[in-house]
């Protein structure tokens, strides 16, 4: 009769398989984290296209935009 602690090596394989799985998931959780950050505090406004009427981005009302300041 085998114990319930005796690991099989198949088993040794598989937890290092799962543990590079889990390690580049994790970068990769991080790395999307870190260019999420650094898109949201480039500092300037963020406005999404949302259909709906912004004054600051018709050049009839922001002299910005047609050049003349």
């Amino acid at each position: 009769m085998m114990g319930l602690t005796h690991e099989h090596e198949l088993h040794r394989r598989r937890f290092g398989r799962n543990l590079g799985v889990a390690l580049v998931l994790g970068a990769f959780i991080v790395l999307i984290f870190a260019l999420t950050i650094a898109k949201v505090s480039g500092g300037g406004v963020i406005e999404a296209f949302d259909h709906t009427y912004r004054p600051a981005l018709d050049p009839a009302v922001n002299p910005a935009l047609r050049g003349e300041e």
